[in-house]
C-alpha cells in the first residue's frame, strides 16, 4: 500500500486543520519545499498537496509554491484545492504536477469532470469529500444534496478510475479512519481507493492495508507524522 504524506499549503506555509476548519490551524513550518524534500529523503514515493486556500476561495493561491516543490523533489506530487477549470488543471500539469485531484469542480460541473478525464486519463483523480454519507464542496464549507455512492458510481461510468476519499469528521482528528465507509465504497464501486482522514496509528494503516485486496491502494497520513505519532519508515514497513 503506497503511504502519502501530506503538505497542507495555506499562505504559503505547511499547516493542518482540525476537521478543515479554518479557525483550527496549526503551523508546522515556513518552508514547504523543505519538508517535501524531507520526506522524499525519508522514503515517500509520492506526496499529496493540497492548496488550502485554492479550496476556501475557489480559485489557485500557492501556484508558486506548488511549482517550487514540484522543482524541489524528485518523486511525483499529487494536488488538490482550487482546482476547477481546464487551464487551472493544464497549468499546473505544466509546471511538474503527477495527478490532479478534482473535488468541487466534480460535482458541480461534471463536464468539466468528464473532459478532463477523456483528456488526461488517470492523471485526474476525483477528491470525494463526505461528512454523514453526504458529498461536501468549497473546502468543506458546504454540503451538496448528494449521496456519496451515487456519485461515485456516476464518475466511475464518465471513466474515472480513482478517489481520494475523505471523512471529514476524521480529518485531522487522529481518531481512525471511518473503516466502514471506505469498505463501502470499495464494495459497491471498481475504483482504486486512496484512504484519507483520521490516521493516528500503524494499526490504523495495518487494517488499511488489509483492504487492498478490495480496492484501498494507497493512504494519505498528515497530522500523525507531524505530530510524531509513527515515522515515515515505520509506515511503509508494515
Amino acid at each position: 500500500m503506497l503511504i502519502l504524506p501530506a503538505i497542507d499549503l495555506r499562505q504559503g506555509r505547511c499547516v493542518r486543520l482540525f476537521q478543515g476548519r479554518a479557525d483550527m490551524e496549526t503551523v508546522y513550518s515556513n518552508d514547504p519545499m523543505a519538508v517535501a524534500r524531507s520526506w522524499e529523503a525519508q522514503g515517500a514515493k509520492m506526496l499529496h498537496v493540497v492548496d488550502l486556500d485554492g479550496a476556501f476561495g475557489g480559485s489557485p493561491q500557492n501556484k508558486a509554491v506548488v511549482q517550487a516543490i514540484t522543482s524541489a523533489i524528485g518523486i511525483p506530487v499529487q494536488l488538490g484545492g482550487g482546482i476547477r477549470n481546464t487551464e487551472t488543471i493544464e497549468e499546473y500539469l505544466a509546471v511538474g504536477v503527477s495527478r490532479v485531484v478534482l473535488g468541487t469542480a466534480a460535482v458541480t460541473d461534471p463536464g468539466l469532470l468528464r473532459q478532463a478525464v477523456t483528456k488526461y486519463g488517470e492523471r485526474i483523480v476525483l477528491g470525494l469529500d463526505c461528512k454523514d454519507g453526504k458529498v461536501c464542496v468549497s473546502g468543506w464549507k458546504e454540503t451538496a444534496a448528494r449521496d456519496g455512492l451515487d456519485f461515485l458510481r456516476e464518475a466511475e461510468g464518465i471513466g474515472v478510475r480513482r478517489v481520494v476519499f475523505t471523512d471529514i469528521r476524521r480529518d485531522g482528528t487522529l481518531e481512525g479512519p471511518n473503516f466502514e465507509a471506505i469498505e463501502e465504497v470499495c464494495r459497491h464501486t471498481g475504483l482504486k481507493v486512496i484512504a484519507s482522514g483520521g490516521v493516528s496509528s500503524l494499526e490504523d494503516l495495518c487494517r488499511l492495508k488489509e483492504l487492498e485486496p478490495i480496492g484501498v491502494e494507497a493512504a494519505i497520513v498528515g497530522k500523525a507524522f507531524y505530530a510524531g505519532s509513527f515515522t515515515l519508515a515505520e509506515a511503509l514497513g508494515i
